[in-house]
């Protein structure tokens, strides 16, 4: 039986089914009603079954596996020239850490007996989500920019997914998204050789990595990983990059039901990682936008400006003891040259978070000794 889905905000509560809200009638996200986790000590990861990916960890998923390649388990790798740990987040099959939240999102939609998605993606969301789609037999639309990159298109269009190009901003994106799952943009037309019919709306269930909290349950799996790789420890910190926070907010549901359930002790501070004029986040907190004043271009995976769920961003930073700096192209372009130097081959998004911890340990936010983890959320190749 798929988990009902209730509004944290208001009480409200919606049955499961192909047909249920994509939020809450006051405006607040959902959240799935169950909130499982297991009991007693956990195994060791040499003697821990790997070999379902992140499903090892069904006992905390509110969601029954139906779509999934085994992914998961990405390698926990020590970068002694940065004093932290790279988790390796672009080695999923799409090349991208969204793998994490698309297993469990098709497989909730499988669940449900949905048998169309629609997405909105600055690009790897979208991919991801088509892969998927396409492992579970379902169609899927897809919005996204149309000035997205031609690597991360061909991959939803070789899924025999629909790409629906969009003119404008990331925002636009979303709207025109939005507009198609509530049933009222019947004239939007695919672009170019992307089929030519015209789009049949208010046929499709949002499968969005921002406000589907069935991405979320994928995405927590990051934390169980860190802390099983690491004898059942966690880091003094994380830092990561928050565009919508979908990786940022999975970490600190997965380490605080981690707590709860007694398997780990004591949270990691979460430090976020925003683009020089997509920073909400750190506007929220008071902090400087940036070193240099310029809007950040090239790391078009973080170039939202009204994070679906800022609010729980905002509360999990306060939670950990966290924070959140933006960076302008200079540092993210510097993280990114040296990373490849040292054989991570990554996109510029996922330069951001590394770019970030340097600032982090040049502003004595973070002790030069801290035990620190940082994922690498995009693999290079996308961006060819």
């Amino acid at each position: 039986m798929a988990s009902d889905l209730t509004c944290p905000d208001c009480g409200a509560v919606y049955a499961a089914g192909p047909d249920e809200p994509w939020r809450c009638g006051c405006g607040h996200a959902l959240e799935l009603t169950e909130r499982p986790h297991p009991q007693g000590e956990p195994l060791p990861l040499h003697n821990l079954d790997t070999s379902e990916g992140l499903w090892t960890f069904f006992e905390f998923l509110p969601i029954e596996q139906h779509v999934t390649f085994y992914e998961g388990f990405t390698p926990l790798v020590d970068a002694p020239d940065w004093g932290a740990q790279f988790k390796l987040e672009y080695v999923f099959p799409t090349g991208s850490f969204k793998d994490r939240g698309a297993t469990t999102t098709l497989s909730r939609a499988v669940e449900l007996g949905v048998e169309k998605v629609i997405e909105d993606s600055s690009g790897n969301a979208g991919a991801s989500i088509a892969t998927y789609a396409a492992r579970a037999g379902l169609e899927a639309d897809i919005y996204v920019p149309a000035d997205i990159n031609q690597s991360k298109l061909m991959a939803i269009q070789r899924a025999d997914a629909r790409p629906v190009r969009i003119e404008g901003t990331r925002e636009d994106v979303t709207a025109a998204c939005l507009e198609a799952v509530e049933g009222d943009a019947s004239d939007t037309e695919a672009d170019g050789d992307e089929r030519d019919a015209p789009y049949q709306t208010g046929a499709g269930w949002y499968a969005s990595h921002a406000w589907n909290p069935a991405f979320y349950a994928g995405t927590m799996t990051f934390a169980f990983e860190v802390a099983a790789q690491r004898d059942w420890t966690v880091p003094d910190a994380v830092v990561l990059p928050i565009g919508h926070g979908t990786l940022f907010l999975g970490a600190y549901r997965g380490f605080s039901l981690l707590n709860e359930a007694g398997i780990v002790d004591g949270m990691p501070r979460l430090l976020g990682a925003q683009a020089a004029g997509y920073a909400p986040i750190v506007a929220a907190l008071g902090g400087e936008p940036t070193d240099d004043g310029d809007r950040v271009t090239i790391a078009d995976g973080i170039q939202i400006t009204e994070p679906a769920r800022g609010t729980q961003i905002l509360e999990a930073i306060e939670a950990t003891d966290g924070d959140a700096v933006a960076l302008g192209d200079d540092p993210i372009e510097s993280a990114l040259d040296r990373l490849h130097r040292n054989g991570f081959y990554v996109e510029p998004t996922c330069a951001v978070a590394p770019a970030a911890l340097e600032q982090y340990r040049e502003r004595g936010i973070l002790a030069e000794d801290a035990d620190v983890v940082v994922p690498l959320t995009g693999s290079g190749l996308k961006t060819l």
